[in-house]
């Protein structure tokens, strides 16, 4: 995923940080110093060219709401520069929009300039172009009517970073109101390189010279806020070393020096996905035990989640074999709406720690061998992280005279060491998603390897066989009987890529596409590879732009069912956009490979034929933004390289009509604020709460199932228990009903009695949202 991070921090509109504002940034041993004050902060990732501007509000808000202090992105340079000297920053590669958008929101944000991103993107954010560089020092200073942008291109002749070529970029957006000069400088910290120590061993010790020359040269830019390298273990003072990785709180070294602040710079929320591979979806309650084992272990004092909301890798933008849809399963899908039990349990955890933060900040550390972390500040404060490491076996364990329950793999955070105000392992949230369709003279063996995606054969323009390879077999054989003809044959062979590399050590020098090709006939064996092929790159529909309103006029479309479809067909009709401003999506089930535009747009390639070892499609259903549509007449093409059927395709909604809630008298309240939790002594009058939240716009409109007592099942499939009160439903209809969202307390009170003593309660709640 890559990590040359650049931060940016902006004075923020509330009043509680606005000092902020030309403060001095600095670090210790415990955290980043933001004003005088430490802090400890949650960031998430939302890579702006992968949604739309339209989207950002709302994901930035979500976010917020989530207990996010931070928002996360690269800068990729391949969107703003696509060609030498042509910049684009207009709609999704607009930065400034986007970083004018969490500013207006009063978060942070933090800027990954690279210039090597990784991020499963295309060449690892590389222009592709740089192939055609000369080997010489360039200084390139650009002035651009809306930014000013800095390239500083370092090539070394005769050495072996990166072969020929090794390039840093550092790119400098210093807009008017973002940068404010009565005010001072607003950035509190940056990032350089690239997880470079994954492949720095291949340069020998020329990569341990390019690490302190990155340093240096950052160091020296004196930009007044402290620089990170990720996963550079030896990062040279004062550059900080930070971790990657979903375990940091087992994984990592820790800082190289007791005046670092440990920085957690991607907690991987999910894997990203491949076609041809199953999903992996990393429970919420794992992200959780390993965020609170990071602050207790490892004093972390800064988490950045990648991703909070991963996006559409759009048109060709992903590297290879990785899907269009990005990170879907983190806190906020690839819609922009929220993913439960994610986002909510995440939330609490954020405010739980938030909780402890200034005993964790100020106070000094003791470990018990009952797996607690103690911390006692100086004001006699005193806050707690119960461990269970344990992932076979639950535990109770007595601390400070009071039993606790800890659940297999767990952590319990107790802010006062008394209270306990979450526990990873106890996650209460459960939604469920739905996508609602709109009704609308001899033989031969003609023998090739690839180090392509894919390939397909042909002679003398027939169809002869296709074959691909996957993540996990870079080469692939296509042995295929074919018939040649008397004379003059001609063989056609198309090399597919679905994306480019993204990473690893000379990069540059990777290779792909057809190595060998050997026709076998009559006994004898031909070597046909060095032969003087003729070659193009890409397709006359792509050139003549086709997906496009004027481009699809400059060829002649056959009307659909009056020829024969092959591979390689365009296919284009119009279609009216469903109502409403739920996500869009294109259920592209009956075709196969290929690409797909909306209105110009490319909304991602598709391979719906490449299988999972389950034997079904890695992705079925496509985003299409709001942005992209207008209400009638949107042109719909498609690219389908196999044989797919398009009148199977099918346009949908993208909603959560259900909710639903499942709370056990082992589960904790919800984690109160700050100011409330020290109201309060005695809490003993909490409850643990079902919380229901509907997305926007759409309220609670039928209670499908409510049970307090002994409900059996949870959240996928339930039943009503030996033990069940009458007044449930009656009684969550009264709280929930007409509402976005409500919470309904686990309380005999509230439900007229206990129905069943002596036996403990759970209350399970499934809701319609419309």
């Amino acid at each position: 995923m890559g990590c040359w991070w650049w931060w940016w921090w902006f004075a923020v509109l509330s009043a509680a940080v606005a000092s902020v504002c030309g403060g001095e940034v600095t670090y210790d041993g415990r955290s980043l110093i933001i004003n005088g004050q430490r802090k400890i902060l949650f960031s998430g990732s939302i890579h702006y060219p992968r949604s739309t501007p339209e989207m950002w509000p709302s994901l930035i808000s979500q976010a917020k709401q989530g207990g996010i202090d931070v928002i996360e992105t690269y800068v990729f340079w391949n969107q703003h520069e696509p060609k030498p000297g042509q910049y684009d920053f207009s709609g999704r590669r607009d930065i400034v929009r986007f970083i004018r958008e969490v500013q207006a929101q009063g978060l942070y944000a933090c800027l990954r300039i690279g210039p090597f991103i990784q991020a499963e993107w295309n060449y690892g954010g590389f222009p592709f172009w740089l192939h055609d560089v000369p080997a010489l020092f360039i200084e390139l200073i650009t002035n651009h009517s809306r930014y000013i942008i800095f390239f500083i291109v370092h090539l070394k002749k005769h050495q072996i970073l990166m072969q020929k070529l090794f390039l840093v970029l550092l790119m400098a957006v210093l807009y008017a109101k973002l940068y404010n000069k009565d005010c001072g400088n607003n950035e509190i910290r940056e990032l350089i390189e690239n997880e470079y120590k994954t492949v720095e061993a291949n340069f020998g010790e020329d990569g341990k010279r390019y690490v302190l020359w990155a340093a240096n040269m950052a160091v020296g830019l004196e930009t007044g806020v402290p620089w990170v390298m990720c996963k550079q273990d030896d990062a040279p003072d004062p550059v900080i070393n930070s971790c990657n990785g979903r375990l940091c709180g087992e994984t990592f070294a820790g800082p190289n020096s007791p005046n670092k602040p440990a920085i957690w710079t991607e907690n991987w929320t999910s894997s990203y996905p491949l076609f041809g591979e199953d999903a992996h979806p990393r429970p919420v309650e794992d992200i959780a035990f390993h965020v609170a084992l990071f602050v207790a272990k490892m004093n972390g004092s800064f988490i950045n989640y990648y991703m909070y909301h991963g996006g559409t890798n759009f048109g060709r933008t992903a590297s290879a074999y990785v899907q269009t849809a990005y990170y879907d399963e983190a806190p906020l899908d690839e819609y922009g709406l929220i993913q439960q039990p994610a986002w909510g349990h995440l939330k609490e955890l954020h405010a739980a720690v938030k909780l402890c933060s200034e005993t964790l900040l100020q106070g000094a550390q003791s470990n018990l061998s009952l797996g607690t972390k103690l911390q006692e500040g100086q004001s006699g404060k005193c806050a707690a992280f119960l461990v269970n490491n344990d992932s076979r076996t639950d535990v109770t364990v007595v601390f400070q005279n009071t039993s606790y329950e800890l659940p297999r793999k767990s952590i319990s955070i107790l802010p006062d060491c008394k209270n306990e105000a979450f526990n990873t392992a106890k996650a209460s949230f459960r939604p469920e998603l739905m996508y609602n369709n709109d009704p609308s003279n001899g033989q031969s063996v003609l023998s090739t390897n690839s180090r392509a995606h894919a390939l397909h054969a042909f002679v003398n323009g027939r169809h002869t066989g296709s074959q691909h390879g996957s993540s996990s077999n870079l080469s692939f054989s296509l042995d295929n009987t074919v018939s040649f003809r008397a004379g003059i044959n001609n063989v056609s062979l198309l090399s597919v890529m679905v994306g480019l590399p993204d990473s690893g050590a000379y990069l540059e020098r990777r290779v792909a596409g057809l190595r060998r090709v050997r026709i076998q006939s009559n006994g004898s064996l031909k070597d046909f590879t060095n032969n003087p092929w003729g070659y193009q790159v890409g397709l006359l529909g792509e050139k003549l732009q086709i997906y496009t309103d004027v481009g699809s006029q400059k060829v002649r479309w056959s009307k659909f069912g009056s020829s024969t479809s092959g591979l390689l067909t365009w296919y284009k009709t119009v279609f009216d956009a469903p109502a409403g401003n739920e996500p869009v999506a294109l259920n592209l089930v009956s075709m196969r490979k290929g690409e797909v535009w909306v209105n110009g747009q490319s909304i991602g390639r598709y391979w719906v034929s490449f299988l999972t070892p389950s034997g079904k499609p890695s992705q079925i259903w496509y985003h299409i933004p709001q942005s992209f549509l207008k209400p009638t007449g949107n042109l719909l093409v498609l690219l389908e390289e196999e044989t797919g059927h398009p009148v199977g395709i099918s346009i949908g909604k993208v909603s959560i009509p259900k909710i639903c809630g499942h709370v056990s008298e082992s589960h904790l309240p919800p984690v109160i604020s700050r100011v409330i939790y020290k109201k309060h002594e005695n809490h003993h009058g909490r409850r643990p709460k079902v919380q229901l939240r509907c997305p926007s716009n759409r309220n609670i409109s039928r209670i499908l199932f409510a049970s307090f007592g002994t409900p059996s099942g949870d959240c996928q499939s339930y039943a009503v228990g030996s033990c069940h009160s009458s007044n449930s439903r009656s009684n969550v209809e009264k709280a929930c009903l007409g509402k976005g969202m409500c919470s309904v307390p686990l309380s005999y009170k509230r439900f007229g009695g206990d129905p069943c003593p002596g036996t403990p309660k759970a209350l399970l709640v499934d809701v319609k949202c419309t």
